[in-house]
């Protein structure tokens, strides 16, 4: 399962810093760079701790500067980007190899005839990252140095020094940085040789990735701690950046217990697929990999083993719709049930009013809760778990939960949700809230207000009814009042029907009428479980989001002959936000397109080929995982989050319903 860019890529300075890498901890931390060893963004960190896991994420080491003295000359093995453009030194250029093993990046350095491979990795459940350098061939010894830069910031921030003091000590097999009184502190560690304290700022860092994205673009890093070694061929040196002053120098140790964690993941995924299927492509492999690194802690009063899903690294959080759209493909489909359940139970305990929050703040405040469709998902999610596992003892849990949920909506709760008593559909929404997935809003402009009855929820509602009667007719409970609700949805639901446009509205009765706009919502009334629509409709729906909407890497979000549609996402975020739903292309679309067209066209091996493009984006903007979005517009460029929770998630889950068929 290994991915491997030689000189071509690494020896390209613009390739080789367009592909980023991540490896994460399983409580929210992770670290993150490009294979150039360029940072890019504000992001880019090798320990971006979780101090209040799953989130309070904050950038404590933010590079290692590593020069290699071979034959008495200086090798700079790093590269650096500075305000004024200049690049100085070059250290890409020594990079012979850059792969992958499993979610591990591996680079080789060749200089003269030595070959050093350089290996980053983390602690599952540690803010703790691991950098091994193992000298695998030379004729005479060689002297690493190492330069830690070192930072105590927010993730989102940036730091501009201004003569702060950090306080820097020796402590056994290292240094111990404190960034001020009561700051978490951080452990610089090695196995061997010598560690000498140094307080040097490097002043106006830039960040190219930031000014794209109109944000700010300049940053300075303090320079703590210098590591020097000599290595003889064969022989490694294990650095450590941890919160925990105790940390385990034995990299080799460390090292095989992240490869045996791996290595279990994949033996799952095997247990679900058909019997009689063939080896799944080295691409799936790899995605079954990605799956995990979004499934982190998250704590509760009564339950300290509580689960939950970051929705994208590397800026993202957990949020309620991303959870339970990714929970299926990331869990289930992985041969986890055990981190669904998990994942259900933490949040049927924050659902408040019918609703499930949308996102749980970074400084954990009181959760938002401002989606209509979260909740609704939340239903489908309970669905396919109960679906693949029979587990009565977890639905009569939460039965109530979804009981109480029902109810609400209809009588009504936050932001204006409701059944309309008049057709028996839902409503919502009230100008200056976004509550569908399509959310974008930057200060007072909500760019996509789709206020009254969305396709998409209306889909979900009808389906999360009918899946409520099967579950009280599973435990032996009235049924009779669910089933009656969705009946008179589903007919109401013809009015969604655009007769001469030949596909559904995207929103009925908005305060300026019906919206007919051709989006990707209404793929939804086809893909979910229950649908709706007639089989005629259901065909109509999939061709025309087939010849209009679909590309390689998932569904636009608007049609290219709408006049409010961009082909392009990026610049400030008032032009980036202005264009999120408004054409670019998601993703996690492209699951919903071919479980849909499965249900049509009953083909198997024509929906593969809609997922087979993903097997090379593996190798572009997040090396080994998948993209949020992508451009609108040939050729499909990668944007937004390196690696995001439900692209990967929709894409296994369709993946192994293909193979199921």
């Amino acid at each position: 399962m290994c991915t491997e860019f030689g000189r071509e890529i690494c020896g390209n300075l613009d390739t080789a810093e367009s592909r980023e890498w991540l490896v994460t901890n399983g409580i929210g931390g992770y670290a993150s760079g490009t294979v150039a060893g360029l940072l890019t963004r504000r992001y880019h960190g090798l320990l971006v701790a979780a101090l209040q896991p799953p989130l309070g994420r904050t950038l404590l080491l933010a590079k290692l500067d590593e020069t290699a003295l071979y034959d008495n000359r200086p090798y700079s093995l790093y590269i650096n980007r500075w305000a004024d453009g200049s690049l100085n030194p070059h250290g890409y250029q020594h990079i012979e190899r850059f792969s992958q093993e499993g979610t591990i990046p591996v680079w080789r350095f060749a200089v003269a005839d030595a070959l050093l491979e350089k290996r980053v990795w983390m602690q599952q459940g540690a803010n703790t990252t691991y950098v091994q350098y193992v000298l695998r061939r030379a004729t005479q010894p060689l002297k690493l140095t190492l330069k830690a830069l070192v930072n105590y910031r927010d993730y989102h921030s940036d730091t501009h020094s201004n003569g702060w003091q950090m306080l820097i000590e020796p402590v056994e097999q290292g240094i111990c940085v404190t960034a001020y009184p009561g700051a978490v502190p951080l452990y610089l560690l090695s196995n061997q040789g010598n560690a000498s304290p140094v307080h040097n700022w490097y002043y106006n860092f830039d960040l190219a990735v930031e000014r794209y994205r109109g944000l700010s673009d300049k940053e300075d890093h303090l320079h703590a701690a210098t590591f020097e070694v000599t290595l003889n061929a064969g022989e490694s040196l294990t650095f450590v950046a941890s919160t925990h002053k105790q940390a385990d120098l034995n990299g080799e140790v460390a090292l095989k217990q992240r490869q045996a964690q791996e290595q279990k993941l994949i033996d799952l995924w095997k247990s679900q697929r058909p019997l009689n299927a063939p080896n799944s492509p080295v691409w799936i492999n790899r995605l079954v990999l990605a799956a995990d690194q979004f499934i982190v802690n998250r704590s509760l009063p009564e339950n300290s083993y509580g689960k939950t899903i970051i929705a994208g690294y590397p800026w993202f959080s957990d949020w309620g719709r991303d959870t339970m759209i990714s929970l299926p493909g990331l869990t289930l489909s992985t041969g986890r049930p055990e981190v669904a359940r998990a994942i259900l139970r933490t949040f049927a305990r924050y659902v408040d009013q019918g609703m499930l929050p949308n996102r749980f703040p970074d400084a954990g405040e009181t959760p938002e809760y401002n989606t209509v469709d979260a909740t609704l998902w939340y239903f489908e999610a309970i669905r396919a778990y109960f679906h693949a596992t029979q587990d009565d003892d977890l639905l009569m849990e939460l039965f109530p939960v979804l009981a109480e949920i029902i109810d609400w909506h209809c009588r009504g709760t936050r932001y204006n949700i409701h059944l309309d008593a008049s057709d028996g559909l839902l409503y919502a929404g009230e100008t200056g809230v976004q509550l569908t997935w399509m959310d974008a809003k930057v200060g007072d402009w909500v760019v996509t207000p789709r206020i009254g009855k969305p396709v998409e929820v209306n889909a979900l509602w009808y389906n999360a009814l009918r899946t409520m009667a099967k579950f009280a007719r599973q435990l032996g409970k009235p049924h009779q009042e669910y089933e009656a609700i969705a009946n008179r949805a589903e007919i109401r639901f013809a009015r969604f029907w655009n007769q001469e446009q030949g596909y559904c509205y995207d929103v009925l009765d908005s305060p300026d009428g019906d919206d007919a706009s051709l989006r990707p919502n209404q793929i939804f009334a086809v893909s979910l479980s229950e649908s709706p629509l007639t089989p005629a409709q259901q065909k109509a729906v999939v061709d025309i989001c087939g010849r209009m909407l679909l590309t390689s890497y998932g569904l636009r979000s608007l049609s290219p002959h709408h006049p409010q549609y961009h082909g392009i996402y990026g610049g400030d975020r008032y032009q980036r936000d202005g264009a999120y739903h408004q054409g670019t292309v998601w993703g996690w679309l492209l699951g919903a397109f071919v479980f849909a067209h499965l249900r049509v066209y009953q083909n198997p091996g024509i929906a593969r080929q809609f997922l087979e493009p993903m097997a090379n984006h593996l190798n572009a903007q997040g090396v080994g995982s998948l993209s949020e979005i992508f451009d609108g517009d040939v050729p499909i460029t990668p944007r937004g989050c390196i690696a995001q929770a439900w692209t990967v998630a929709e894409v296994l889950r369709a993946w192994l319903a293909v193979e199921k068929f």
